[in-house]
């Protein structure tokens, strides 16, 4: 069985994330979505959530990609997340790109994917607040 594991904070969902986890699904038969917590959105993202970490973990949980749901606690917990889970597959929007290339060092393939151009959280807030 390959492994695959994804991170973020997926406040408000939406298409793209679907979009997201659908494509990260395709590199593998079990996926995991490492779900950043309140307190580390806070603490080292200076992010604010609309929805609290319960209720965003009950949403991913209900997609049909998702196989489980994890929390994201610090920037450190990668290396050990691939080792403790068997992750084949580290997948993040482009966004990221070459920052977390280190990982493959660990043993596992690193991916980067493209994000669904005309969609992100921070762009709803925007048009909200217009």
């Amino acid at each position: 069985m390959r492994r695959v594991i994804t991170y973020g904070t997926f406040d408000l969902l939406h298409y793209g994330h679907i979009n997201l986890l659908r494509r990260a699904k395709e590199f593998g038969d079990y996926l995991i979505v490492a779900l950043s917590t309140d307190e580390f959105n806070w603490s080292e993202k200076q992010k604010k959530c609309y929805f609290p970490y319960e209720k965003r973990k009950m949403l991913l949980e209900s997609i049909r990609y998702v196989d489980l749901v994890i929390p994201e606690c610090s920037w450190d917990q990668k290396r050990t997340d691939i080792h403790e889970y068997h992750v084949d597959t580290f997948v993040m929007g482009d966004d990221w790109k070459g920052k977390f290339d280190f990982l493959s060092e660990e043993g596992c393939e690193v991916k980067y994917l493209s994000r669904t151009p005309e969609i992100s959280t921070t762009r709803i807030k925007e048009d909200l607040n217009a």
